[in-house]
């Protein structure tokens, strides 16, 4: 993690001052703990997370929000204000502050997609089969979550079919018993689909 946390140093900012490094994957697949453990070694970097993003009515159709409250402040070197969303509530809360840091993490399903990879410094994607994600993320939310599941899972598969992350991604992670596994992505190999294997003992940690 710290070797990645270098790499990110070295890159140029993408965003304003800003370097944004993008956690994509299908729900369920461990973004969320990888942008955290990420982050934290990034001498506690913000974290976006696009589920305060995202709502109820628009699980991807946040794109303009997402630019005009985040994006384009950062891109000024501004403190960007964002409304988290309330998931229980169903409303969006007050603004929230996110200022232009060194490295800012955003992470989500479709933290790659097509309108916000001009302003990413680096794409990563959590390298997770989508129905293991899947599996993972309805065992995480429980039966009172299943209905919203099945919309989701319709909705996930739709996004990605029309705006693909990983074929962009610079890296892939894979969680592996201790620790992650993280390999050159397609965007570095130029490989369309490279292989997914599960072999239990990694051949790089990071």
């Amino acid at each position: 993690m710290h070797d990645l946390a270098a790499r990110i140093r070295r890159l140029g900012p993408s965003c304003g001052p800003v370097r944004l490094v993008g956690v994509d994957g299908h729900a369920g697949s461990g973004k969320s703990t990888f942008a955290g453990e990420l982050a934290k070694v990034l001498d506690g970097a913000p974290v976006l997370r696009l589920d305060d993003v995202a709502s109820h009515e628009e699980l991807f159709g946040w794109t303009g929000r997402l630019l005009s409250q985040v994006i384009e402040p950062l891109g000024r070197g501004e403190t960007a204000h964002y409304a988290p969303y309330d998931w229980r509530t169903r409303r969006f809360g007050p603004p929230r502050p996110l200022p232009p840091a060194p490295v800012v993490v955003v992470e989500g399903v479709g933290a790659g997609r097509r309108a916000l990879r001009p302003y990413l410094a680096l794409l990563l994607w959590m390298d997770l089969p989508r129905e293991e994600s899947w599996s993972r993320g309805r065992a995480r939310d429980g039966e009172e979550q299943r209905e919203f599941w099945e919309g989701w899972v319709r909705a996930e598969r739709e996004h990605f079919a029309g705006d693909p992350s990983r074929p962009f991604a610079d890296l892939l992670v894979r969680q592996r018993r201790k620790g992650y596994e993280v390999l050159p992505g397609p965007a570095e190999t130029g490989e369309s689909t490279p292989p997914l294997t599960h072999g239990d003992e990694p051949s790089a940690m990071w």
